[in-house]
């Protein structure tokens, strides 16, 4: 089993995070530190209220002002990285919001290598405009870390974070940022500035689509975050995005051979197999598959997965696939019938049942 990401915050992390305040703040009570954040509620909290209890922990144990605060905290956070480092992030997000100068200071430095993008967020709803301004700013710096967080702090649906409603309605002035960033040269930029575009389709279509209209065929950097972007438009077989991608040709192609398991058992895999041929080139080609998953209420909850898109030079194609169908925290698996589709560029050309039974004896 995977270990679970709040074990990030192990013994040793505090320990090490201790012994940097201690080196940084002589008078830095480390063994108390570490006895109250492994206080009695510890087991039972996840990873942000892990977060959250070493922030407020942290402000109980650097009896300073805010900005003195943050010069220790940013001298510490040279020795921390990643996620966990979150950690001086949501100390800024609690602590700092009526020090919006200081705060964005802090982020800044905080967001090289982990990222700033969740505390963020509490400083455009409170800050907006003096934020955007930021932002803009952060948009142009030199280093891609401060250059992702313009985007990524933005995105109208970013995993785990505070909401923004007033972007996914009118995603306006994200789009004004990601004007600034769409010819980033950085990898690390380019997935943030396709996340964010891929949000916004989801409340706004029309606007990523223009956008794709705008942008498509002028480099290849661009060109994948447009293709990126669309992700969630393609799955769901728009046909004006699926025409752009040039995915909007299936009628010479032919699905054969499809062989699947009829019936399978809980907590083993759904094999199935088939191929695809034509009388020319197959051409730019999106292939992908769909389970209907039973539900407790009978009905069917439809789950599009992909199997392979790029441009295929022969006359045919055989793609082999397996899907599990072990019960996870985010999809319990119910006994009975299921289905199969295959789909070519957005169009289901085949649909069959199969029975998910118990687990073996």
């Amino acid at each position: 089993m995977a270990e679970q990401l709040k074990n990030l915050y192990s013994k040793e992390f505090i320990e090490k995070l201790a012994n940097k305040l201690f080196l940084i703040y002589s008078d830095f009570k480390k063994e108390n530190f570490i006895n109250s954040i492994f206080d009695s509620n510890w087991q039972d909290l996840e990873l942000k209220q892990r977060m959250r209890h070493i922030s407020l922990t942290l402000n109980s144990f650097l009896p300073f002002s805010y900005d003195k605060q943050l010069e220790i905290l940013k001298e510490a956070k040279e020795d921390f990285t990643g996620l966990e480092a979150m950690i001086f992030q949501d100390f800024v997000e609690v602590f700092g919001l009526n020090d919006f100068s200081n705060s964005m200071n802090a982020l800044e430095v905080f967001t090289i290598n982990s990222s700033s993008e969740f505390a963020i967020r509490q400083f455009i709803l409170k800050y907006e405009d003096e934020t955007i301004k930021q932002m803009k700013l952060w948009a142009k710096s030199k280093n891609e870390h401060i250059r992702r967080l313009s985007s990524e702090g933005y995105r109208p649906r970013l995993p785990w974070a505070v909401a923004l409603p007033k972007f996914k309605q009118n995603p306006t002035k994200v789009l004004e940022i990601i004007e600034l960033l769409k010819d980033d040269k950085s990898k690390y930029v380019q997935k943030s500035v396709a996340n964010n575009l891929n949000d916004i389709s989801k409340d706004n279509p029309d606007l990523v689509i223009k956008f794709v209209k705008s942008n498509l065929g002028i480099s290849k950097e661009l060109d994948w975050i447009c293709k990126h972007a669309c992700r969630t438009l393609l799955k769901k077989g728009d046909k004006e995005v699926l025409d752009l991608f040039n995915f909007d040709k299936s009628h010479h192609i032919n699905l054969i051979n499809f062989c699947y398991d009829k019936n399978i058992f809980l907590n083993e895999d759904f094999n199935f197999s088939f191929e695809i041929n034509s009388d020319e080139v197959i051409g730019n080609i999106r292939v992908e598959y769909v389970i209907y998953y039973l539900k407790s209420n009978n009905n069917h909850n439809k789950k599009v997965f992909m199997i392979s898109q790029n441009h295929i030079e022969s006359t045919k194609k055989r793609f082999q696939k397996k899907q599990s169908f072990k019960n996870m925290t985010t999809r319990k698996h119910y006994i009975g019938t299921h289905f199969i589709g295959i789909l070519i560029n957005g169009v289901e050309v085949l649909k069959e049942e199969f029975y998910l039974n118990d687990t073996r004896n």
